[in-house]
This record gives C-alpha cells, sequence and structure tokens, in this order.
C-alpha cells in the first residue's frame, strides 16, 4: 500500500519569488532613473549640462553624449530580460568610473558615495542574472 502524501504550494516552495520581483522592481526603477533623468538629459540638453559644469570639472562635449548614451543603452538594456546582467554590469563599471571622477578629479570625495552604493547595487544585479549571460550566449552559437 503506498502512502500520498498531500503537496500544498505556499510561497516558501518557490525560492528565489521575492528575490526576482525584487530584483525586477529595482531595475525598472533604477532604468527609467538612467534613461529619464541620468542619460536622457545629456543627450537632450548637453550644452546646458556643460555650461553648469563645475569650474574645477570640465567634461568634453563629446565625452558627455558618449556617457549619455551609454546610460540610456545600460538603462534599457537593465529593463530587457536577456541584456539584464549585461547592462548591469556596464552600469557597474560606469559608476565606480563616476565615483572615482567625483572623489579625485572634482575633488568631492562626498558626492562618490551615491555612485558606489549604485556599483553596489549593479553589482548584486549582475551577479543574480549571471545565467541570463550563458543564455544570450547559447542564443548567438545556434
Amino acid at each position: 500500500m503506498t502512502t500520498e502524501t498531500p503537496t500544498t504550494t505556499v510561497a516558501t516552495d518557490r525560492p528565489g519569488t521575492i528575490r526576482n520581483r525584487v530584483l525586477w522592481t529595482l531595475q525598472i526603477v533604477l532604468g527609467l532613473f538612467f534613461v529619464i533623468a541620468s542619460g536622457g538629459p545629456k543627450l537632450v540638453m548637453p550644452n546646458a549640462l556643460a555650461d553648469n559644469a563645475p569650474e574645477n570639472l570640465t567634461i568634453p562635449f563629446a565625452l558627455l553624449v558618449f556617457i549619455g548614451l551609454v546610460e540610456v543603452a545600460g538603462g534599457i538594456g537593465l529593463m530587457v530580460p536577456r541584456l539584464s546582467a549585461l547592462a548591469a554590469a556596464g552600469l557597474t563599471v560606469l559608476t565606480v568610473l563616476a565615483a572615482g571622477t567625483q572623489a579625485f578629479i572634482a575633488d568631492k570625495p562626498a558626492m562618490a558615495i551615491f555612485p558606489l552604493v549604485l556599483a553596489a547595487i549593479f553589482a548584486w544585479i549582475a551577479y543574480e542574472r549571471r545565467a541570463t549571460v550563458t543564455d544570450l550566449r547559447d542564443s548567438f552559437a545556434r
């Protein structure tokens, strides 16, 4: 005689569901931030941003536009499931470089804290979404 055990589905039976929701919430919020508030203004009105830069930090116009393009591409990539890990890794590098710029070139180390916090969040997203990198590689290998 066999005995059956009843199976119930509760939230704890599905590992990673809450983590997945937290990651997607962060990815969407940060993606929109980088598209709308950070990279968008660098592309729409780069002259106004270059004119308002501090006196000790002069950014070449082409570099400002390039940073804006990278931020918009990273923000969009965060919201695309297959590209989320690569976008997060790229934004990790970008925000670490931004923190270094704030700390050493602009001589305002207190302003480097926000980019470093973002870098830690992006590194965590890249780590958690690392399976998408192999999925993307496999889809190109076919």
